[in-house]
């Protein structure tokens, strides 16, 4: 069968080193029978190592082309399951059962990366783990520490522990893409840090505490909440978070931590 060609259109840059698959694989820890929802098969390679493992695969290819020819490609597995449909606004329910675990395995589009990762995090069935590649410098950000925290830092972490698993340089790629590439692990929390429901006001506060990430902290969240200098001090004393440090420095307790203090002044 003739290789596809890569589409600029979807992003597609197909992943042909070995020794990286051979750790994305190693990193999704599959036993046989696990459900393993990859996105983006292209033409296959990682589906192949997936498929050996001994785990079911459904396969999410927005490319209807190649969705249509992977089963063919890996001569028509009985653990194959192919969708042509895209990631972003597919529905989960249609191809996991509603209390079956599942793993996320998958080489995404840059371009499409942060909404399918929310997707799958931010879902009432999430993975128990999922296994991405992104650009390089999107991994830094979800797996950064306090310091070097970002939105995305703390988004990622209220929901999954991460961590990075390697870098991948353009030369894996055919064709290689600009940038740089890492593959991280998100291992899945049984719950979010917060309830459900508390989820959109907390991200509102965080979202006020990097409106200014060069500010001062009771800076950034005054302007961002509008509220007072003597609330913002307020809230910030009874969480024990000094408000002269940048919102890059604090951890996710200590976000979780400011959120309480806030909730309780505004009950109040």
């Amino acid at each position: 069968m003739p290789a596809a060609r890569a589409r600029k259109s979807l992003g597609q840059h197909f992943l042909v080193n070995d020794r990286v698959l051979d750790r994305i694989v190693a990193a999704a820890q599959l036993a046989v029978g696990d459900l393993v929802v990859e996105i983006g098969p292209g033409r296959g390679a990682l589906t192949r190592r997936l498929l050996s493992q001994g785990a079911r695969v459904v396969a999410i290819e927005m490319d209807e082309a190649l969705a249509e020819a992977l089963p063919a490609r890996l001569s028509y597995p009985d653990n194959l399951v192919t969708m042509s449909a895209d990631a972003r606004t597919v529905d989960i329910n249609s191809f996991v059962g509603a209390n079956e675990s599942y793993k996320v395995v998958a080489n995404l589009p840059y371009y499409a990366a942060n909404p399918i990762v929310r997707r799958f995090l931010e879902g009432e069935h999430r993975p128990s783990r999922m296994v991405v590649m992104v650009q390089r410098e999107v991994a830094e950000s979800m797996t950064a520490s306090p310091g070097r925290m970002s939105l995305l830092s703390v988004a990622t972490q209220f929901y999954a522990g991460a961590r990075m698993v390697c870098s991948v340089p353009p030369s894996a790629f055919r064709p290689a893409p600009k940038v740089t590439s890492a593959v991280v692990c998100l291992d899945i929390l049984p719950q979010p840090a917060l309830e459900e429901s508390q989820a959109p006001a907390f991200f509102d506060l965080v979202r006020a505490g990097f409106s200014a990430p060069r500010k001062q902290l009771h800076n950034s969240l005054g302007h961002g909440l509008g509220q007072p200098a003597t609330v913002v001090n307020g809230f910030l004393a009874e969480a024990g978070v000094d408000g002269a440090r940048r919102a890059g420095t604090l951890s996710l307790d200590e976000w979780l931590a400011i959120y309480s203090a806030w909730t309780s002044r505004n009950a109040s």
